[in-house]
């Protein structure tokens, strides 16, 4: 019977939850003690077994030991990272966010490792999580909008906002839904606005898929706010997977996909539709049946294409695929032999090669000309199978281009006609207001200058389903030259035979070596860059007798200590190179010493050593004194540290902007941890050393850019063909527009350019994080962007710009989220702010600003700047 007395009474149990308690209480205790101990000792993986046990078991101590418990995951992960522990590394996380699942900063560090490893889509989610979390944490803010232009390429805001493209397929699909076309997939949907185009024309069953994680998300909230995610069935799938009935019930009579790139066939169109003939559509017409019911045949829109090129010369397209320069910073370049880029459809190139690249021709900085008329090249039925099936196998087509323009034949600029049905076609032309760029097939033979008269003899064929056009030969009176006659070897792994054969060329002082190198296109546009090479070579040669002179002074000593000199530049770079041959070539100054300079390059691919090595040979600079700096380091992270226990570095050299136009990350970091003096860290630059550049000046101006809005968002208020779509993909709007050309980009310059930042690589405490300048409007208009690019100061006396004619390197601009309207003689404000590498800036115009207001005026930038 129930114990009548109301006095709670002491039983064996509560006595035992007693005991456990504090036996919890003192495991704690000592696991705290213990991580602590590890964390002094960087023993990282075991301090986090201890944390992870204390705060499992006391979670009330979750907020005093999150900063701990943070640096421990952080620091024992990137160890993981470098063993290659992956899946040790990502277990590591899932036991974090288990913890601390909105700590934003943990979910923004494991978005960092997923991109790192190449998931895209899974850290695009987890640094839009962090956002969430706290919309003002400029990490996960700057990893997102990093990681938004791979996952929404800009193309897709110029597809929706080009009206004539949307319209065209709109009516179409209408034509193909209304003549009996009851059944529709939508291969590769995007957003899935033709699928959309499909059931509101009145199909009875409509389809889509969609291969990017992303864009299958973004599609089905799509389709759910207009109200028909229970109409379209969406699987995110590539369509070459889809399989009857699983993915769909049936064979379909018409299938629309716009899976084409400014090359056409690039992203596979013909082998999909090669599978979806087979596998997913009905039986073409019978020709023999004419009267046969649409609803019992299939139909592709497009129907077809005709694809057009000609043969240009553009200057731009030539210094990113060609060696131009013959010598740099004073460096004899030919001991190299040709230099190539990735970009070939010869026969015989490797795999990694691509046939084509991709330019809008109207925005080529210094135009282009047409050396001969346009030509077709092809024309492809999309309706025909067996026209698909033998595209690959078809025989080699040669076309003769009679030439109408003397110069210099750097490329074939290709483009296409669409034609979506009888009736309705797009054009991808250069001279088309388009959202289309154009394939580039740059010629890389150093015979390439054509007069009037002459005939260039273009192969065209369909290798791997990538269309190939290839200038083979320049027939002039009758007579054929063979372009590319015999082709190099070109060098890009293990290359230590053919360096040997090399040297053994140059010794003989006969012949040039007879291999070829690939670079990258950005590198070989660094590398045509003379003034930035020759402004740095004065720079380094100034360094140099400063700190000879100093060394003299100094050291009794008839043998001077070494200037040691470290390029950390990312890829290719002939900066180290320069330096050392400053130390050996007396004709640039008696005062230093033969030999003075020892150089370490961060370069790391073996083809890129090995064409060091023999430009070293070939410019006369011992091998002894250039050497690779990461094979004296143990761990690559750990590139900036000093050349040895009780040296110095003379001067260290950054590699500060990105071709982009943006702030290489890290950068401040790297500058800070060069030049900065402490208790904890030692300086890694002797008295009088320096880094390169000193600092860098980020000038810009206002402009109004209709063509920036349309590639940043969809544009307007109203839907897109009636479809609610831009809420939904202007969530990856990125605010911050690289690769800009601002000397053909089409735009209004509403004020003169002006200084906005500047940082000071050699002194870290100098720099400040934001900056307000006010800016004078001298022309009316509407500020949709502010353009900028960089003054490199690599000295008080060398400089260079990043947009001037021979700069390697784009211009980007901040895209506003709601232009400005202002008028001539109007002050804009403009704060700045600059997190790490990433720069945002905000504008607002101010009525009545006078000489005594507290916002610095900007200074224009003159030319000599």
């Amino acid at each position: 019977m129930p114990n009548a007395t109301t006095r709670p009474k002491r039983t064996r149990r509560h006595r035992r939850a007693q005991r456990e308690d504090a036996v919890r209480n003192e495991l704690v205790s000592r696991s705290l003690e213990s991580a602590q101990q590890c964390l002094f000792s960087q023993d990282y993986g075991t301090a986090f077994v201890h944390y992870l046990l204390v705060l499992n078991l006391a979670p009330a101590l979750k907020d005093f030991a999150n900063e701990s418990f943070r640096f421990t995951l952080f620091k024992w992960t990137d160890e993981l990272d470098s063993l290659g522990r992956i899946q040790d590394l990502f277990n590591c996380y899932e036991q974090a966010m288990e913890l601390f699942p909105v700590d934003e900063v943990i979910v923004n560090s494991m978005g960092e490792h997923l991109f790192r490893m190449g998931f895209r889509d899974e850290a695009a989610g987890h640094f839009y999580k962090a956002l969430k979390l706290r919309p003002d944490f400029p990490e996960a803010k700057e990893n997102f909008y990093r990681v938004a232009n791979w996952l929404v390429e800009r193309w897709h805001f110029l597809m929706l906002n080009d009206h004539g493209r949307n319209h065209k397929y709109q009516l179409a699909i209408k034509k193909a839904v209304e003549g009996g076309c009851s059944s529709v997939l939508d291969i590769g949907t995007g957003t899935g606005i033709l699928g959309m185009c499909a059931k509101m024309a009145g199909a009875a069953e409509v389809y889509a898929c969609e291969l990017s994680k992303t864009m299958y998300e973004l599609a089905c909230e799509v389709l759910s706010a207009n109200g028909m995610a229970d109409s379209i069935k969406i699987v995110h799938l590539k369509s070459l997977d889809m399989k009857i009935p699983k993915d769909i019930p049936n064979r379909v009579s018409l299938v629309v996909t716009e899976t084409v790139d400014a090359g056409l066939f690039g992203e596979g169109i013909i082998e999909t539709l090669i599978h979806a003939w087979k596998h997913l559509l009905l039986p073409p017409p019978n020709t023999q049946q004419p009267l046969s019911s649409p609803s019992q045949t299939g139909r592709v829109i497009p129907a077809g294409a005709t694809v057009f090129g000609v043969a240009v010369q553009c200057r731009e397209i030539r210094r990113q695929h060609r060696l131009c320069a013959s010598s740099v910073g004073g460096l004899d370049l030919s001991a190299v032999g040709q230099i190539y880029s990735p970009v070939s459809c010869l026969a015989d190139t490797e795999d990694s090669t691509e046939p084509y690249t991709t330019e809008r021709l109207s925005r080529l900085r210094g135009g282009y000309i047409q050396l001969t008329q346009p030509f077709t090249a092809l024309d492809i039925d999309f309706n025909n199978v067996q026209e698909l099936e033998g595209l690959c196998s078809r025989e080699m087509m040669q076309l003769r281009l009679c030439v109408t323009q003397e110069g210099v034949l750097d490329a074939l600029a290709v483009w296409f006609q669409l034609h979506l049905d009888q009736d309705n076609h797009l054009s991808t032309g250069p001279q088309e207001d388009t959202c289309w760029e154009q394939a580039i097939y740059p010629i890389q033979s150093p015979f390439n200058t054509v007069k009037c008269g002459d005939e260039i003899l273009v192969e065209v064929s369909c290798k791997d389903s990538y269309l190939r056009l290839c200038c083979a030969a320049i027939i002039r009176d009758g007579h054929t030259f063979r372009l590319y006659n015999v082709t190099p070897k070109i060098l890009t792994a293990n290359p230590e035979a053919e360096l040997c054969s090399a040297l053994a060329g140059l010794q003989t002082n006969q012949e040039k070596p007879s291999c070829a190198f690939m670079l990258e296109s950005a590198e070989i546009a660094l590398l045509n860059n003379t003034a930035y090479h020759n402004s740095f070579q004065r720079a380094m040669s100034k360094l140099l007798v400063s700190l000879k002179s100093t060394r003299r002074s100094q050291q009794s000593d008839t043998e001077l200590d070494p200037i040691y000199v470290l390029d950390v530049s990312e890829g290719f770079s002939v900066l180290s190179l320069i330096a050392a041959q400053l130390g050996f070539d007396p004709s640039e100054d008696k005062q230093i010493s033969p030999g003075l300079v020892q150089a370490y390059s961060s370069v790391e691919k073996e083809h890129h050593q090995t064409m060091l090595r023999l430009l070293a040979k070939g410019n006369g600079v011992l091998e002894s004194t250039l050497e690779f700096w990461l094979s004296h380091v143990e761990d690559d992270s750990a590139v900036l540290q000093r050349p040895a226990t009780e040296k110095l570095w003379s001067a260290i050299i950054l590699d500060c902007i990105e071709t982009c136009g943006l702030i290489r990350q890290k950068l401040l970091e790297k500058a800070t941890l060069a030049s900065f003096s402490c208790e904890r860290f030692r300086c890694l630059l002797e008295d009088g050393g320096q880094i390169f550049p000193e600092r860098i000046v980020i000038h810009g101006m206002l402009v109004e850019s209709d063509t920036l809005l349309r590639e940043s968002a969809v544009q307007g208020t109203e839907p897109t063909l009636g479809f609610n779509i831009a809420p939904f993909i202007n969530q990856f709007t990125v605010p911050v527009h690289v690769f800009l050309d601002l000397s053909t980009l089409e735009c209004t310059h509403l004020s003169e350019a002006v200084e906005l930042f500047a940082l000071d690589l050699m002194n870290s405490t100098a720099n400040y994080t934001d900056r307000e300048v006010k800016v004078r409007v001298n022309t009316s208009g509407k500020v949709t962007a502010i353009a900028f690019w960089y003054q490199i100061h690599l000295d008080s006396e060398q400089s260079v710009s990043t947009f001037s004619e021979d700069s390697h390197w784009k211009q980007a601009a901040v895209v506003l989220q709601q232009p400005l309207t202002v008028s001539r003689g109007e002050w804009v404000k403009l704060s700045i702010q600059l997190h790490k590498s990433s720069i945002s800036i905000t504008t607002v115009k101010e009525e009545g600003l006078g000489a005594d207001d507290v916002i610095r005026e900007a200074e224009p930038v003159t030319s000599d700047s």
